[in-house]
């Protein structure tokens, strides 16, 4: 069965995100229009799903190590702090928008805590994850048959002709 770290990034998180909105579990704070994702950045995210789509990332990020603390997060999320005509250097990411996402994960079961104050996914969490995993390699699957059929009946065409 395929799972999480079978299918690539961009694919899994962009599922997951529109899973989460979907289900309409995820607590979405009354802030998310109005915040920056960290100090090195001049505007707020365009993408109105924002952060559905940065709590997908998140839950992949634990899925895929044993336990992450908010620090590593906002390490994950940093970028490039750009100094005006100083050098650029690396910049993290708001705990706060780290802190907030992890708590609405773990509200909706799929993170927990764990004893040395970092969180990990949860059995329940996991088996979402997984389950997302699997329908998006179906679905490729299912695309590829599709377009091989298409091909066929082409080529068929260009011989009747």
């Amino acid at each position: 069965m395929p799972g999480v770290r079978d299918i690539s990034a961009e694919a899994f998180i962009s599922a997951y995100a529109s899973h989460l909105k979907r289900s309409g579990k995820l607590e979405v704070p009354t802030w998310v229009d109005l915040v920056k994702t960290g100090s090195f950045k001049e505007l707020a995210p365009y993408d109105p799903d924002w952060y559905y789509v940065r709590a997908a990332a998140v839950a992949r990020h634990i899925y895929l190590r044993k336990d992450v603390g908010v620090g590593a997060l906002t390490k994950l999320h940093g970028g490039r702090n750009r100094r005006g005509n100083r050098p650029s250097h690396h910049a993290d990411a708001s705990a706060s928008v780290q802190r907030k996402i992890c708590q609405s994960l773990e509200k909706i079961g799929v993170l927990e805590q764990t004893e040395n104050g970092g969180r990990r996914i949860s059995q329940d969490g996991q088996r979402d994850l997984d389950r997302i995993a699997t329908a998006v390699v179906e679905a490729a699957r299912e695309a590829e048959e599709e377009e091989e059929e298409e091909e066929e009946e082409e080529e068929e065409e260009e011989e009747e002709e």
